[in-house]
């Protein structure tokens, strides 16, 4: 078994050049079956990993947040990237506090997002409480700045790689826009950047060969997979109350 040290290094090392795919599990069944697969590293989803809990995404609390991070950064072998919301938190100085309690759950990296787009100065104060609670912990875990462009009324690249570009001077050292979809888009922001990219590639009709070319570092999927599962489970349920049969 990997020590959490040894694990937070290979995740590092993977942004360090190529591509890879980053898929997310909800619960310790996805998690293991994703690293029998062979894939090299996981991130969890607040919305798959609430859904599991019989909530809706964003109704978790941040201790069954926690709870969700230490089982999923034991299940497996491998690196596992936190989806950390906003941070928890009203303030920066929260989301720094809430930081710290996530590094203890062992996990390599986490995302903090700006909450719906707060307003620039805002977020970047919470990604700066971040990046200021890694350094002070002394382990190398990585810090992920996310904009939330899917929140944005008409999407603004402009914008987008403006946010991310703060984020990368506030200390993240990956960045990530879910909600851009084109190519042309993503091809953009992973030129304008300086740290390497992140790209959801639900419904970009996309493969990660083609999210590479261009130089995205890594390829995750969000609540993808979690939501075709529970549409596979509904498709049973209706015909076992309906027929009273399965398949």
């Amino acid at each position: 078994m990997a020590t959490i040290s040894e694990r937070r290094a290979a995740f590092r090392g993977l942004h360090a050049s190529g591509c890879f795919a980053l898929p997310n599990p909800w619960d310790g069944g996805s998690a293991v079956r994703l690293a029998k697969a062979g894939f090299v590293a996981l991130a969890t989803t607040s919305a798959g990993a609430a859904w599991a809990l019989g909530k809706d995404d964003g109704e978790m609390t941040l201790d069954e947040v926690l709870d969700h991070l230490r089982f999923m950064s034991a299940v497996t072998d491998l690196p596992v990237n936190a989806d950390f919301e906003a941070g928890f938190a009203d303030t920066a100085a929260g989301v720094g506090e809430n930081v710290a309690r996530c590094i203890a759950t062992g996990v390599a990296g986490l995302s903090i997002d700006d909450g719906g787009l707060f307003p620039l100065d805002e977020a970047v104060a919470r990604i700066a409480a971040a990046r200021a609670a890694i350094d002070r912990s002394g382990e190398d875990v990585l810090l992920v700045g996310r904009c939330e462009a899917y929140m944005m009324p008409m999407l603004d690249v402009d914008h987008v790689i403006a946010r991310l570009r703060a984020y990368s001077a506030a200390g993240a050292d990956c960045l990530f826009a879910p909600g851009v979809r084109d190519l042309g888009n993503i091809t953009r922001i992973v030129q304008a950047v300086d740290k390497p990219v992140n790209v959801n590639l639900t419904a970009t009709g996309l493969s990660v060969n083609e999210l590479a070319a261009v130089g995205v570092r890594r390829v995750s999927v969000g609540a993808a997979l979690a939501k075709a599962t529970y549409a596979a489970f509904d498709g049973y349920v209706a015909l076992l109350s309906s027929a009273g049969r399965l398949p």
